[in-house]
């Protein structure tokens, strides 16, 4: 064995350990476990990761989009009860994700697998879908008069390609 240096041997060869990745290889440990992936638009995927590429796309098996509508308060001006949360999941099958619209990713705990989120409730589908597009339509009013009244005060607001009006 050739010396390197003052009577030092040449340094071996050492594997890096899988947590020391910062690339789309530190997915080599979760292929073929069960994901949660939250994309960049808001929606939450839960599948087996099958397949992925150098940019981390990713190839999801046995695919369900879950769907949360957040619990209500009381409220003073409405009458109603307050709810709890809602969720309801879609079956999408396989899902081909593009690497750029992963926000998080994350192992599901097998044992927990089965139990609600808590503070939600299993609603059906077309409920928390409705549910769902009211509160995007009541976000969506509140930052349209937002942006209003920012733009009044002097404020340019965000480069949406809208006009306020």
């Amino acid at each position: 064995m050739p010396l390197l240096g003052p009577g030092l041997p040449p340094p071996q060869n050492q594997q890096l350990p899988p947590q020391m990745f910062t690339t789309a290889a530190q997915l080599l440990d979760m292929t073929d476990k069960k994901l949660m992936v939250t994309l960049r638009d808001g929606r939450k995927l839960i599948g087996v990761l099958r397949s992925w590429d150098q940019f981390a796309n990713l190839v999801l098996q046995s695919t369900i989009e879950r769907i949360f509508v957040p619990p209500t308060e009381p409220s003073s001006k409405t009458s109603s009860p307050p709810r709890p949360g809602l969720y309801a999941d879609v079956p999408r099958g396989i899902f081909l994700v593009r690497g750029e619209n992963v926000l998080l990713l994350g192992e599901i705990d097998l044992d927990k697998d089965d139990d609600p989120p808590p503070g939600y409730e299993k609603a059906e589908i077309e409920l928390v879908h409705k549910l769902a597009k009211e509160k995007k339509a009541r976000d969506l009013r509140r930052d349209k008069n937002r942006l209003k009244k920012l733009s009044e005060l002097g404020f340019e607001g965000d480069s949406t390609g809208e006009t306020l009006l």
